[in-house]
């Protein structure tokens, strides 16, 4: 148990940065370039903390708190997620509310943040997150909703393990699989939903957030974001994983491996998929709410429909 742990911490420490610099680099092999190392995401934040952060006069203590906040949401997700694909560092029963919550609560707090600035383009990121979100939270409660009954597993880790339930149909692990690659779309602004390298205000949607944070702040929100990045990664993975739950080497092995995947799989989606209109993207989002409610009422039928 103790060597679970460790393993868990080692790579929460070390697989957001892995993964984040993977995905930069398929993206810079498309597109025909080297692109930069790997840990690349490591001398930015090292970077950042060494450096003054600048406040607007306009802003208030909520400013300077909300990327604290934000990336210790990130880190409480981390907790019950099973970032090996096996018993996370922390479970209890219906524990994927917390989880559900906590990033609803990071999201909060940079759109908070944005608000304080009096910014009218971060305001205006703000709304588009807000609206997005309202779309996102019932999918994840959709697909962890059904995961959880299919198989009367009350804890995420067990929810997620596919040799668990056996005889669940296809259906729910292929809706739950699909909405689930969604909303890891939206969490990390990836494309098509957001584009996390443009720098033009009116497109953006989480970026157009951050513009008035700097140095530590900042590097707070990059290490968070990678965090809320490797933890939807290892979910899917977790999903994907014939061995999850098992434990052992093999079984930690694989899901790393899936993470990386899905990893090269997110870095070809940005390469060669353009960005949807912003009006397209709440029907994008619908996408994972439906894929949420197939993988429920298939749950409901294979239990010979509600009582």
């Amino acid at each position: 148990m103790m060597l679970t742990r460790l393993a868990n911490v080692a790579v929460l420490v070390v697989m957001p940065f892995v993964l984040t610099g993977v995905i930069n680099r398929v993206k810079s092999l498309w597109s025909g370039r080297k692109g930069p190392p790997v840990l690349q995401l490591v001398h930015d934040v090292r970077r950042l903390f060494r450096k003054s952060s600048v406040y607007s006069t306009t802003t208030t203590p909520l400013f300077r708190v909300a990327p604290y906040v934000f990336l210790a949401t990130a880190v409480g997700s981390a907790l019950i997620a099973p970032l090996l694909g096996s018993t996370p560092l922390a479970s209890f029963q219906l524990d994927f509310v917390w989880f559900a919550y906590v990033w609803g609560l990071g999201r909060v707090a940079i759109m908070l943040a944005a608000l304080d600035t009096g910014s009218s383009f971060e305001g205006m990121g703000a709304a588009r997150e807000a609206v997005f979100s309202s779309l996102l939270e019932p999918a994840l409660f959709l697909v962890t909703g059904a995961l959880s009954l299919v198989g009367g597993r009350r804890t995420l880790h067990e929810a997620l393990a596919p040799h668990l339930h056996a005889g669940a149909p296809a259906l729910v692990w292929g809706a739950a699989v699909v909405a689930m690659l969604i909303v890891l779309q939206v969490e990390a602004a990836r494309m098509p939903v957001d584009d996390p390298t443009t720098h033009l205000e009116l497109t953006m949607v989480h970026e157009v957030m951050i513009l008035d944070h700097s140095g530590p702040d900042l590097a707070c929100i990059h290490l968070g974001s990678a965090i809320k990045l490797f933890v939807g990664a290892s979910i899917v993975a977790t999903l994907l994983n014939p061995w999850a739950g098992s434990g052992g080497a093999a079984c930690a092995a694989a899901n790393l491996a899936l993470t990386l995947a899905a990893g090269v799989v997110i870095g070809t989606i940005e390469s060669l998929v353009a960005r949807l209109k912003l009006r397209s993207v709440p029907q994008y989002i619908v996408i994972a709410l439906a894929a949420g409610s197939v993988a429920l009422l298939a749950t409901v039928w294979r239990a010979g429909g509600p009582e």
